[in-house]
């Protein structure tokens, strides 16, 4: 992938890469735009020669060379329309990628990414359409009127007047319209984010007979946005009807003025038409800019959306690629704080938890809902990063390591677990194109997922991850288990993995977590439900984000163990320490 310096953001070294491609647009617009006079100067030569001499000859002489000079232009005109097109389609491919990871970015939890991608549609459609085209055309419209200026300086002036109208037009559609556009574009964001999360939970919305209230809800939003465009789409229609009806008017008021100069025989009557002609080009990209109004107003906020998301994300730090870490896990201070800044006192999710795992140890984490259990997990994989305190594997920081170099020694099983569209066997490999069947299948057997997966009718060939899941949650949670622990990884991180599980389910979790403690691998374990924790070595017990206590799981459940049987006193020595 194409590398920046470190003082710019990709998105700004993408378009810096364009430069190339927009000087030579330039280049092109500036002949295409002195080609434009080709029409005024055949007019003046037709009424002015060809008319007062009556020379056949040279009629069909200047028409040759009127048809060479279009057909340059119409060359030019192509080759400019390819500069741009294929300048968006590199701009998309150097920052695609980049936005689409900013996506996954979970830590980008200010909202601003969320929208990239389509942030990105926006721009590289802008790149490669007539809006574009239209600004290239601008610095170019004094040629035309030093052209007029040349006929003559009263219709120069005339046109100079015209065009500082149409400018000023362009400035009151920017002013009426920007509130607006920025308004319509974060609804229209709020919007789509509304239906994705709709779509995801249709069965939900339809068991429940949430229909009417969600499409209402989808209608109110809907129209908001539509409100804001339409309020901005009226303004910029309206001015730039103004536009077009004060073009024709200064064209006719160039052609009264010009027939008053020819019958003061100040100037020829091919000069009238050429002047109006000339006049008319003049003004025509500031009109083709005020008609593209709402696409450029549109492409201006998504490329300011851009800038921020780019400079927002954190630095791409110096890393070289660190051995194999054995699984060793310790905590320093984790604290991690509500979203909304430390000036608005934000609560603690995690308070100053610290704790060390070696190779091999088995941690079963309980608390109470709301706890802290599954942020401890996303800590511990890398997902959310810490506000203050260290988490280190192996006595590195996890962000000295490549994001997608540690995730291939993590497995990760997620409170709520979903699978990606693909088939069952991509999933299980993680979408490694070099995965081994070999490894695909000794995931599944060790998850205890082999012989329900082989009972489907594709097979490991299963399609899973789209609107028509064939999978129940307890086999959705158990393949997630089989990606989790691919290739044995050395740190392996359970959210519930039993909420959705039965009693054989639990038999085979309980299987796997030995399987992984006998392989070195280790193993921490968010659980409600006591089962889950015969394997563990070591107990973590969270409450309100902070430990209460942490050691032996002989040593914390000693206590609870001398009034309760074995299985409750999980359960209650949770309750004891909350």
């Amino acid at each position: 992938m194409k590398s920046y310096d470190n003082t710019q953001s990709p998105y700004e070294g993408a378009l810096r890469a364009l430069r190339g491609s927009f000087v030579q647009a330039g280049l092109f617009s500036a002949a295409i735009n002195l080609l434009m006079l080709t029409g005024p100067l055949y007019m003046l030569q037709i009424y002015d020669r060809v008319l007062a001499s009556g020379s056949v000859p040279t009629l069909m002489g200047l028409f040759l060379i009127v048809v060479v000079l279009y057909a340059f232009m119409g060359v030019y005109e192509f080759i400019r329309s390819r500069l741009l097109s294929r300048a968006a389609y590199r701009f998309d491919e150097m920052t695609g990628e980049l936005a689409f990871r900013q996506l996954l970015e979970s830590d980008n939890q200010n909202g601003k990414g969320g929208n990239a991608l389509r942030d990105l549609e926006i721009v590289r459609g802008f790149l490669s359409g007539p809006a574009i085209r239209g600004l290239f055309d601008v610095p170019w419209i004094p040629i035309f009127l030093v052209a007029v200026f040349i006929i003559h300086p009263w219709l120069g002036y005339m046109t100079l007047a015209g065009a500082a109208v149409v400018v000023a037009l362009a400035l009151l559609t920017q002013w009426l319209t920007g509130s607006a556009m920025s308004q319509a574009m974060r609804l229209d964001g709020v919007e789509r984010a509304f239906v994705s999360q709709s779509l995801r939970n249709a069965e939900t919305v339809q068991a429940l007979g949430m229909r009417e209230a969600v499409a209402a809800r989808w209608r109110s939003a809907h129209e908001a946005g539509l409100t804001q465009s339409q309020k901005g789409g009226d303004r910029s229609d309206m001015v730039s009807s103004g536009s077009r009806v004060f073009r024709l008017v200064l064209q006719s008021m160039l052609l009264t003025g010009g027939a008053y100069l020819a019958l003061q025989q100040q100037i020829s009557a091919g000069m009238i038409v050429g002047a109006s002609i000339l006049a008319g080009r003049a003004l025509a990209p500031v009109d083709q800019v005020i008609g593209q109004w709402r696409s450029i107003g549109r492409a201006a906020e998504a490329h300011k959306r851009l800038t921020e998301v780019f400079e927002a994300a954190p630095a791409k730090k110096p890393r070289i690629s660190l051995p194999e870490p054995a699984g060793a896990v310790r905590l320093f201070g984790v604290t991690k704080l509500m979203p909304g800044g430390l000036q608005h006192g934000r609560s603690r999710i995690l308070d100053q938890v610290s704790f060390e795992l070696e190779p091999g140890d088995v941690l079963g984490v309980i608390g109470n809902s709301a706890a802290g259990k599954s942020s401890l997990a996303r800590m511990l994989v890398g997902v959310w990063r810490p506000d203050a305190g260290e988490v280190r594997l192996d006595g590195a920081t996890l962000d000295q390591w490549e994001p997608d170099e540690l995730g291939r020694y993590i497995g990760y099983l997620p409170q709520h677990v979903e699978m990606l569209p693909g088939t069952i066997a991509e999933n299980i490999a993680r979408f490694d194109p070099d995965a081994r069947e070999k490894d695909i299948f000794q995931a599944a057997d060790a998850a205890g997922v082999h012989d329900m997966i082989l009972g489907l009718p594709d097979g490991y060939a299963t399609q899973v991850g789209h609107a028509a899941q064939p999978l129940s949650g307890g086999q959705i949670q158990r393949i997630g288990l089989a990606r989790a622990i691919y290739k044995m990884p050395k740190l392996v991180v359970l959210d519930e993995p039993n909420a959705h599980l039965d009693a054989h389910g639990d038999e085979s979790l309980t299987e796997t977590i030995r399987s992984l403690r006998e392989a070195g691998s280790t193993v921490v374990v968010m659980a409600h439900r006591p089962s889950v924790l015969v394997e563990s070595s070591k107990v973590l017990i969270l409450h309100k984000g902070k430990v209460a206590q942490f050691g032996r799981r002989e040593e914390i459940f000693r206590l609870a163990m001398q009034s309760v049987p074995t299985q409750a006193a999980p359960a209650v020595a949770a309750r004891k320490a909350g």
